[in-house]
């Protein structure tokens, strides 16, 4: 395994910064925040042309067809511009269609995603924030040839600018087929394409730390046709698990991209702010600091990569996405906040730009599972193969 980029995938990256350093300056960040629908449509169709909406769906629906870390690049460098896009939302339900749904459905959808005239997003988290089955009580009673939606989903994305949501819900009981709950908690989860315009549909938006958008969506006795049903009924929980693996990662790389870009500010202002007659970045708690930044931030991009790359392999990666997550969340968070520290007090005035990178990352590390959510993941695998302690790269087969 090589998690670092190929010559092809490093022009992908250079492309898509040169593109991004002149489309998206901070200033554009500043202004979705206070735009009601929250992105630029110009940007987003830009996007599309550039072929990234659809950069790692099938060709035969419009896309390129190319590896998970070729879109984990993409993301990186979005996270890197903080560019104000549904492009997270929208890859995470798009892939779950490319993996588990029927053929007509991909043929209606996934052309327009990569086209850029579709935006998508998912919802999972209800009153209970963790993402594990047994949060989910959002319920679809069959009626006819519908599902009956009722429920209340939280912190969805964009969803004031999508036409579909991909809805994780539950249509029997957990206890199905004779089990417990408590052993097959996800048993009876299935995953339905919403059409946000449906009548009993609502929504609340919500103030973030980030100043995105993101959303409490009420569904009042909602009508979804049987045919919006993404994978087998009562058996949504894998296709979920999958789909939550991968938003994770890609989320994992838009964190290191942002933090990166922190880091190199704070480092920068370090090498110019004099005090005392020299430049800060000569007193040593400075420059351990900076290193710190850059050990953690390379740290981040390599678990990041090596969990996608697991995923392209079709290789298990829950432990391996988790691991990165967790080390992002703790780690990212703690580059913004020391390149604030080496600002000082500049750094969170609002005129000043490092506030947007530290806002949003620290946004970031409480989405798709806490660090504690995530290490419990990774201690669990560790129980379940008492054998077996090794994970990462020790995993893979060789020769």
């Amino acid at each position: 395994m090589d998690v670092l980029p190929n010559e092809e995938e490093q022009m992908v990256k250079n492309l898509a910064r040169e593109f991004l350093e002149a489309e998206c300056p901070p200033r554009l960040a500043r202004e979705m925040e206070k735009d009601d629908l929250g992105y630029p449509p110009e940007l987003w169709q830009k996007m599309a042309d550039l072929g990234w909406l659809g950069i790692s769906l099938p060709e035969e629906h419009g896309g390129q067809g190319l590896p998970l870390t070729y879109l984990g690049i993409i993301m990186e460098e979005l996270g890197r511009a903080i560019a104000p896009v549904p492009l997270h939302s929208t890859a995470m339900a798009a892939l779950a269609v490319a993996e588990a749904g029927s053929a007509e459905q991909q043929r209606q959808l996934l052309p327009r995603v990569s086209r850029g005239d579709l935006i998508l997003t998912w919802a999972f988290t209800e009153q209970t924030p963790r993402f594990r089955p047994e949060t989910i009580h959002a319920e679809a009673v069959p009626d006819g040839d519908d599902f009956i939606l009722t429920g209340t989903k939280m912190f969805v994305d964009n969803f004031n600018v999508a036409e579909q949501c991909l809805v994780a819900c539950r249509t029997a009981p957990a206890a199905a087929d004779g089990d417990t709950a408590a052993a097959n908690p996800g048993a009876g989860l299935s995953l339905l394409l919403v059409d946000t315009a449906s009548r009993g549909v609502s929504h609340t938006p919500l103030t973030t730390l980030a100043k995105d958008k993101q959303s409490k969506v009420f569904f009042d006795g909602v009508r979804v046709p049987q045919a919006n049903l993404v994978g087998p009924r009562h058996q949504g929980w894998p296709i979920i698990q999958r789909m939550l693996d991968r938003g994770t990662a890609l989320l994992c790389a838009q964190m290191v991209g942002a933090a990166r870009k922190d880091a190199e500010m704070g480092i920068d202002y370090a090498k110019n702010r004099a005090a005392f007659g020299r430049p800060i970045a000569a007193f040593q708690s400075i420059q351990h600091i900076c290193a710190d930044m850059i050990l953690w931030v390379d740290g981040g991009q390599l678990l990041t990569y090596e969990a996608l790359w697991k995923m392209d392999q079709g290789l298990p990666a829950s432990v391996e996405v988790s691991q990165a997550k967790a080390f992002c969340n703790d780690k990212c968070e703690a580059v913004v906040r020391s390149s604030q520290v080496i600002h000082g007090g500049m750094g969170f005035m609002m005129e000043f730009d490092l506030h947007l990178w530290f806002r949003r990352v620290t946004a970031w590390t409480m989405r798709l599972g806490t660090s504690f959510e995530h290490r419990a993941k990774i201690a669990q695998s560790l129980l379940d193969q008492p054998g077996r302690v090794r994970l990462g790269m020790d995993q893979i087969p060789v020769g």
